[in-house]
């Protein structure tokens, strides 16, 4: 059963003219509930050590610095207060909208692929290294300053720049609960991906899938961690685990029902993988959900 849907969905601050939004605010707690909307997101937290991050279902406490970009509409997001005990957090919150993915856009030029590929990546979410945030740290905390829009502009699309950079960035969502489509450079990927996503409560076995591509088990295995970064049993859990937390935010389904409907065959292995990739219990996930959502 389809449940109503608690995320608060942000009506944009931007005219028909604007480009882009700067927040830049010091406060002593995190109250915004958690919620989506159609611009992207630059979002900076300073001394907010203790707060936890939410990004789709991706669950992390974070430290003194935090530096997240989101480029999906349907990616619902939150900085919770949990144990943060700052007085004084300094938040920067940059929103804007760039039609990247649309047939003759310049940012598929090549000046811009770095950015390209960036924005593609933040679609999940994208959670930078204490190296980028230190590269555009300076840049960050004095863009509210810049009086001129031009310049503003060139500014942001200079930090962009800049952290398009590190391949080091971690994707925060996982793409079955951010709702992402399938992509891979390889054709042969793409294919045993596709096949994953139509079929997760099959029986997944390295040995079919790899006869899918005419490949043998031991070079697809190889050939699969070197265009996805994860082993293909990593991946599988990955993908069932991320429709299962998008079951519990959508559905009145029970743990158990999810539990089988997403490929899992026990429940004691579903709670526990659940646990171990989201740092709480299925049932305590969809509590978590429940009590930070509201209807507007």
């Amino acid at each position: 059963m389809i449940m109503e849907s608690k995320v608060l969905h942000e009506i944009t601050p931007l005219g028909e003219h604007d480009f882009m939004y700067v927040a830049d605010r010091h406060k002593k707690e995190f109250t915004y509930p958690i919620h989506r909307h159609e611009l992207f997101e630059l979002n900076f937290v300073e001394q907010g050590a203790g707060c936890r991050r939410v990004v789709g279902d991706s669950s992390e406490v974070i430290g003194d610095y935090d530096l997240v970009l989101i480029t999906s509409p349907d990616l619902e997001h939150v900085w919770e207060q949990h144990e943060c005990r700052s007085q004084d957090i300094h938040e920067v919150t940059v929103q804007f909208y760039l039609d990247f993915e649309r047939e003759g856009s310049p940012l598929k030029t090549n000046p811009f692929r770095s950015i390209y590929r960036m924005l593609m990546r933040a679609k999940h979410g994208l959670a930078f290294p204490m190296q980028a945030v230190m590269a555009v740290y300076g840049r960050l905390i004095r863009l509210s300053a810049i009086e001129e829009p031009f310049l503003t502009v060139h500014e942001l699309f200079y930090i962009l720049y800049e952290l398009s950079k590190y391949d080091d960035a971690r994707e925060l969502s996982s793409s079955a609960f951010a709702k992402i489509s399938i992509e891979s450079d390889s054709r042969r990927v793409l294919k045993v991906k596709n096949h994953i996503a139509t079929h997760i409560t099959d029986d997944l076995r390295l040995e079919t899938l790899s006869s899918m591509v005419g490949m043998t088990p031991s070079a697809f295995s190889r050939f699969f961690k070197l265009h996805t970064g994860k082993n293909l049993s990593e991946y599988i859990v990955d993908i069932r685990l991320g429709h299962a937390a998008r079951r519990l935010i959508d559905t009145t389904d029970t743990v158990s029902e999810t539990c089988y409907s997403c490929g899992f065959n026990t429940l004691s292995n579903f709670n526990r993988l659940f646990r171990k990739r989201k740092g709480c219990s299925p049932t305590e996930f969809r509590e978590k959900y429940c009590k930070t959502k509201v209807i507007i």
